[in-house]
């Protein structure tokens, strides 16, 4: 059986989406101690991305011609964008405002199993031997990585806990959902579409306290907006956009499981934050259970007789 190197390339992709996310949480966190609003960053964050993500279009004129509109498509990219993509961004935002960061993304990382629920059903199958074990490796390790153990549950912002895990909802639905909807569209038209239907609800929820820190604060938050929208938001999306139709959501929730070995070494450099021997432990369960969801789904794909 052979695979393709667009296969290979995607998972690439993936790959590097997922570390841009989990990049992004140390840069959000620095953020918050300029004293900036979870509702300005957000605002600023999102824009930005849109923005970006149009000029990369502009750029492009070789893809012009396949430009296309459809309310059938445009209306799926537009529930993804806003249901899928923006909402996860102002969940897990405000997750990071309540919760320290490792335990914002043990909240997140619920993604994994639900995912892979929201597929089943889909398929109207049960998920297979080899995803429940991964699962269970992958679910292991982000709890040891994440130092869950160490989180005193009398003193948790039970608000903070309930974002984190409307945002694990969210991101599953924009994992189902991206490789579906729009098939033939080009990945970064797609990708400013969702973002651009998703800044425009984001604008309207929080565009009243966007401007409250006066101009000088405002041309700071547009660094940290174009920051956090790069990688936030244009690399992630247009790198899952090109990746996930080819790959399956399946195998893109496991792969974006690599998101939280980037976060912990992301918040080591970024943030100073130590890296227990705990930590290393739960990596290695994470890598274990991608390994071994790939592994999986290789066998599953049919044998090509010579």
């Amino acid at each position: 059986m052979k695979t393709s190197s667009g296969y290979w390339t995607a998972v690439i992709l993936v790959l590097i989406a997922a570390a841009c996310y989990g990049i992004m949480s140390s840069v959000l966190k620095l953020a918050y101690e300029k004293a900036y609003t979870f509702q300005q960053i957000t605002v600023h964050q999102v824009g930005a991305g849109a923005i970006l993500l149009w000029l990369l279009v502009l750029i492009r004129p070789g893809t012009w011609s396949k430009l296309a509109f459809s309310w059938k498509h445009w209306g799926a990219l537009a529930f993804t964008g806003i249901f899928g993509l923006s909402m996860t961004t102002v969940l897990y935002n405000q997750t990071l405002e309540r919760l320290d960061a490792s335990f914002s993304i043990v909240l997140l990382f619920q993604f994994m199993w639900i995912t892979i629920l929201l597929e089943s059903l889909w398929k109207r199958k049960w998920p297979t031997k080899w995803q429940w074990a991964a699962i269970v490796m992958a679910m292991a390790g982000t709890v040891l990585a994440a130092g869950l153990f160490e989180n005193k549950l009398t003193d948790m912002d039970w608000a903070g806990v309930w974002f984190g895990l409307g945002s694990a909802v969210t991101y599953s639905l924009f994992l189902l959902l991206t490789g579906r909807v729009a098939p033939g569209y080009d990945p970064v038209y797609k990708s400013a579409i969702m973002m651009s239907f998703g800044f425009v609800v984001i604008a309207n929820m929080y565009g009243y306290k966007t401007f409250d820190g006066g101009l000088e604060g405002e041309w700071g938050l547009i660094g940290w907006g174009i920051a956090l929208g790069l990688i936030g938001q244009v690399l992630p999306t247009v790198f899952f956009t090109a990746g996930i139709p080819r790959i399956g959501s399946g195998l893109a929730s496991m792969l974006g499981a690599m998101e939280l070995p980037f976060a912990v070494v992301g918040a080591w450099l970024i943030l100073g934050e130590p890296i227990s021997l705990g930590g290393i432990a739960g990596i290695v369960l994470i890598l274990g259970g991608i390994v071994l969801a790939e592994y999986g789904s290789r066998l599953r794909q049919p044998t090509i007789q010579t």
